[in-house]
């Protein structure tokens, strides 16, 4: 689920702490629970001082005979000056004070501008206030060629303004699955990444209070693309577990995820120090995920991408050497040494993984050489909660979801919401 909104947003401008989770991981179309651009274990807007307001009723009729369902609002883009949002069908256009409003009956698409001030455009529809975008059952909207089944709240922002989309929980996950976990994996998988994603939804939800946004849509929280398009697999996995999340003592926690483990996930205290250490985040054996490309792995990186991010901890001069000052059992390193010219800077390896681009830090080798550094390793992400790819091996051999959760989650618990 990393920006900064002002008015009405404040955004944080959040660094999340691995790269590969729920925090997931970015392959495939994966989210990476170690965040690209920053991370931490949990992403969540940051707080303003305005109450929550609650949504304004639907105007579509035949809205009041959907189930109810809680609504997820995802954070589609910031601070934009112009967007075009096709509509497949019928679409109705409100201030949540219901002062302006119309309706749109055939398909088309509405151009969105930021007119400054504080004031936006949707179609004919001038406001200095939050327009809402609600389509009509049965349509679609598009836009930066992601379709969305959600209401968009267009929110001004100064001489901008910010897309929300308000989708139901359910949706949202039909949003998330095909760009966390391939669409084309064993059902079995996908059911286990639909649970594992629900349950992080919801525990992401409980810290989110007085803003304008709950989530992001990128690996800030889980990578989302819209609920419009969906996938046959995807929606049996989500269908088939619905209201399904993990627990431990009765409450949910969050089910980070990542691309490939590397044999073996770890506690999560050695991605995230500051994390209390629970049973379900304390490390699994993994024998399923050898098949990936990702298991294995050699790369390099330049000397100026590497003493870029030394700068940045107040380290400068020429790169002479990189050591592992700290590994956990399984060998994944929590910390490494830079030594330069100037001296030299212990850190901890997930921020040397993000701002590097290594896939792990389940490094078995690294070595400086004239120009660049040698690395080779094991795994693609943080390493934390469920391996991806040993979930595609459990259910390629048989296993189904709730094995594959047990396994990746030891002493989690497959409980059932409202």
């Amino acid at each position: 689920m990393k920006n900064s909104l002002r008015a009405p947003f404040a955004f944080l401008c959040a660094a999340v702490l691995c790269a590969a989770c729920a925090a997931p991981s970015q392959r495939r179309g994966r989210t990476d629970y170690s965040v690209a651009k920053g991370e931490s274990p949990v992403v969540s807007a940051p707080q303003t001082p305005e109450e929550k307001q609650p949504d304004p009723p639907s105007q579509d009729p035949s809205a009041k005979n959907l189930p109810a369902d809680k609504t997820v609002r995802v954070l589609l883009a910031e601070k934009q000056k112009n967007a075009n949002i096709k509509h497949s069908g019928r679409v109705y256009v409100y201030t949540p004070d219901l002062s302006k409003k119309y309706k749109v009956s055939a398909p088309g698409t509405l151009a969105v501008k930021a007119l400054g001030g504080g004031k936006i455009q949707l179609g004919t529809l001038q406001a200095a206030q939050t327009i809402i975008l609600e389509p009509a059952q049965g349509t679609l909207l598009t836009w930066n060629t992601n379709v969305y089944s959600g209401k968009i709240f267009i929110i001004p922002a100064g001489n901008s303004f910010h897309l929300v989309e308000h989708a139901p929980l359910e949706t949202y996950l039909y949003g998330v699955l095909p760009y966390e976990m391939s669409y084309t994996w064993p059902l079995e998988a996908l059911k286990a990444q639909a649970v594992a994603a629900r349950t992080y939804t919801l525990k992401s939800l409980e810290s989110v209070k007085n803003q304008n946004f709950d989530l992001y849509s990128d690996v800030r929280s889980q990578m989302y693309k819209g609920g419009g398009k969906q996938y046959d697999s995807v929606k049996k996995a989500v269908d088939g577990t619905r209201g399904q999340v993990l627990t431990f003592d009765d409450k949910l926690f969050y089910t980070y995820y990542h691309a490939n483990c590397g044999g073996g996930t770890d506690d999560v205290r050695s991605w995230n120090p500051g994390e209390a250490s629970i049973k379900p985040l304390s490390g699994a054996s993994c024998k399923y995920d050898v098949h990936s490309k990702s298991h294995s792995w050699q790369m390099n990186i330049s000397h100026d991408k590497v003493l870029a991010y030394a700068k940045t901890v107040g380290l400068t001069g020429t790169l002479k050497s990189i050591k592992i000052a700290r590994k956990t059992d399984t060998g994944r390193a929590t910390n490494l040494t830079l030594r330069t010219s100037k001296g030299s800077k212990t850190v901890a390896c997930g921020k040397f993984r993000l701002a590097t681009g290594i896939r792990s830090c389940k490094i078995s080798k690294v070595s400086v050489r004239k120009k660049d550094v040698h690395f080779e390793g094991k795994g693609y992400g943080h390493g934390i909660g469920m391996c991806q790819d040993g979930a595609n091996g459990m259910a390629q051999s048989g296993k189904d979801y709730r094995k594959i959760l047990k396994n990746y989650y030891p002493g989690a618990k497959l409980a059932k919401i409202n």
